[in-house]
């Protein structure tokens, strides 16, 4: 019932199985093996078709919507949970997608923010460091102060951990916000 469905919507559309199928971001042969009853989309897959072929999951599923109070046949109830139990998946991956671009977002803010302190740090460490013994001066409010540095500085470990755990982050982040279920 599902397969004669969406060949039917397909061609009431006026759609080939490749228009169809690029605009799921298909392959051709999964529209064919859906027209075909050879295999069946899944839950998300069942929400985007249904948004393509501009129908309500329940109708894409042989039960269209009725206005009556009668009591519906239990393949209607089926459906209509079904149709239910679809919408909420796509919602939960939709939520997930956002949550993992957030994580993203979030994380590449952190890799530009630490970038610069670590690419200083680093510079200073590979040029040799300060010379032993340097003084620096700054002014104050009540005139300058001299400040003895001493010592090559250390690496900043900790700071350079950090940006490779936000660079860790993002990319999982956008990896998992793009991915499809």
């Amino acid at each position: 019932m599902l397969s004669e469905n969406i060949k039917t919507l397909r061609k009431a559309r006026g759609l080939s199985q490749q228009e169809l199928a690029e605009r799921l971001h298909v392959v051709r042969q999964t529209v064919s093996k859906w027209e075909q009853g050879l295999s069946v989309p899944d839950a998300a897959m069942l929400v985007q078709l249904a948004e393509c072929l501009e129908v309500s999951v329940e109708e894409l599923l042989g039960t269209p919507k009725s206005d009556s109070t009668a009591p519906k046949p239990p393949e209607e109830l089926l459906a209509d949970k079904l149709g239910q139990l679809t919408a909420q998946l796509a919602q939960q991956n939709t939520r997930r997608r956002r949550f993992w671009k957030g994580v993203a977002i979030a994380a590449g803010a952190g890799a530009v923010c630490l970038l610069p302190p670590a690419a200083i740090a680093v510079w200073i460490r590979l040029t040799g460091g300060f010379p032993a013994g340097s003084i620096g001066v700054i002014g104050g409010a009540d005139g300058p102060t001299e400040i003895l540095i001493t010592g090559e500085p250390a690496l900043p470990w900790r700071l350079l951990l950090a940006l490779g755990g936000c660079i860790v982050l993002t990319v999982l982040g956008l990896v998992l916000s793009r991915r499809q279920d």
